[in-house]
């Protein structure tokens, strides 16, 4: 027999070597900014057998080259449409001319148009929706009234009442003959069986999930699709920060009523929503059963009437740019007057964090807030820590205290409001596939300030003498949390 002591020594050897190849992988091959490389470094050299199955679940990166197999005929179309729009933003001319806000926050609409291809879409309506009974109400009814096409994407569907009403519903309209196609990521999903689609799979509808567990196992952990979108009869829009489940309707105890944003929209921003869930839904079907751009219900009713002008903005891990987080950059550096953020977590890079500081020294007034209900305990304390950070420079920074907050808003100087899926971290910019509708106008941006005015009632203010009063304890896990949040 071989020696005990032999086997420790092979193991220790080999475990060295897996720990070499996967840092020489994360330093020369792996395109990370230098907090996120340091931060797996350390895993892997303090914590040596754990770390190698922590990276090995939530550190590997994705392949970008056409991750989404688009064919090149589509891409060429489209890009087709990208660059008309270009040319008449340059030229000051068309919707760029004639609409004051897109006239006025070109550059913005530009840096999104060539870096995420975000086409500006100008005829759309837009409610939003603040409280989650409002918004699945909306939802259900316009799910009932669907005659020809459901298109349904979530991050989380509970295993619940709510969860179970909605499959149900979309059940009762596929026995009807309407085309539904039901799409949730796997990891934010996991208490779905498949078993729990049987009635609407037996009446036509599709059901498929984002990077599935094989045999049992993930290997994707870290990389989820965190989209929530509903594309009705290809006339009505869904996008916001709701997942669905019983918790969004504020009946959870321990974090009691959500307070969140939805956005119900209609006109030509609907047909980009198709076309994102349309890339999601082919990556998570098998290549021959990938679905043709002609299988679907797009926008034909034009709403010339209505002025509202929307990009659909995507970000995902499968690109190299951080797309999502350079709007919010660029946001923030072309507000004037005043910034208003509502996020459940606030751990920003330093590149964001830059940004929110010369605002501040600049004038632009900072109005941030952020819950104080933790979901996530590191996430939390990242959090605190970052927005203590912006108070330091005049910033007003207030915690939620009347259930959690979970909304991603981002309104500057009362005119343009990001809406959608984004958190203000790593994860979202660039771990996670997300989602944000930014809108041009005065209206929806002053319904977000509203919500943020209305939030105040049940928020205390954060002050420099209030977060010095904290615990040696607090303080230690703010200490881990901040050395973490490049993975957080």
């Amino acid at each position: 027999m071989v020696p005990t002591e032999i086997i420790i020594s092979i193991l220790g050897i080999v475990l060295i070597v897996l720990n070499v190849t996967f840092a020489v992988t994360i330093i020369f091959f792996e395109r990370r900014d230098i907090g996120s490389t340091w931060a797996w470094l350390l895993v892997l050299f303090f914590i040596p057998l754990l770390g190698f199955f922590i990276y090995i679940f939530f550190g590997r990166l994705i392949k970008s080259n056409n991750f989404y197999q688009v064919d090149e005929e589509r891409r060429h179309e489209y890009a087709k449409h990208v660059d008309d729009q270009l040319t008449e933003l340059d030229a000051h001319e068309g919707l760029f001319a004639h609409d004051p806000l897109l006239s006025k926050y070109r550059r913005l609409a530009r840096l999104n148009l060539s870096s995420t291809n975000a086409l500006v879409t100008y005829h759309n309506a837009i409610q939003v929706i603040h409280d989650g009974e409002q918004k699945f109400e909306a939802l259900f009814h316009d799910i009932e009234m669907a005659t020809q096409e459901i298109n349904i994407q979530y991050y989380i569907i509970q295993n619940d009442s709510l969860g179970q009403a909605l499959i149900e519903a979309l059940t009762r309209r596929a026995k009807e003959g309407v085309k539904v196609r039901l799409l949730y990521d796997a990891v934010g999903s996991r208490g779905l069986r498949r078993s729990h689609f049987k009635q609407l799979l037996v009446h036509g509808g599709e059901v498929k999930s984002f990077f599935p567990s094989r045999l049992g196992i993930n290997f994707r952990v870290n990389n989820r699709n965190h989209r929530k979108l509903c594309i009705i009869d290809g006339e009505i829009g869904y996008i916001g920060g709701f997942n669905v489940g019983n918790e969004y309707l504020g009946t959870n105890r321990q974090f009691g009523y959500w307070r969140d944003v939805h956005l119900r929209m209609r006109g030509e921003a609907v047909r980009e929503l198709l076309e994102r869930f349309l890339l999601d839904w082919n990556r998570a079907v098998p290549t021959k059963h990938r679905a043709e751009k002609e299988d679907f219900l797009w926008p034909t009713s034009l709403l010339e009437t209505s002025r509202s002008p929307v990009q659909i903005v995507t970000s995902g891990p499968n690109s190299s740019t951080e797309h999502l987080k350079n709007m919010l950059v660029k946001m923030i550096t072309e507000a004037k007057e005043t910034i208003y953020i509502q996020t459940p977590y606030f751990i920003p890079d330093a590149s964001f964090l830059d940004a929110c500081r010369n605002a501040l020294m600049s004038g632009t007034k900072i109005r941030l807030m952020i819950p104080n209900k933790p979901d996530h305990m590191f996430v939390y304390w990242a959090t605190y820590t970052n927005a203590a950070e912006l108070v330091r420079y005049g910033a007003e920074v207030y915690t939620y205290e009347g259930g959690f907050l979970h909304a991603k808003t981002l309104v500057i100087d009362g005119e343009v409001a990001s809406i959608g899926t984004t958190n203000i971290d790593a994860r979202s910019f660039r771990l996670n596939f997300e989602i944000s509708a930014l809108v041009y106008d005065e209206v929806v941006a002053q319904s977000v300030i509203d919500a943020f005015n209305r939030d105040l009632a049940c928020a205390d203010r954060l002050t420099i003498e209030r977060y010095e009063t904290r615990t040696k304890w607090i303080r230690f896990k703010e200490s881990v949390s901040r050395l973490l949040s490049p993975i957080l």
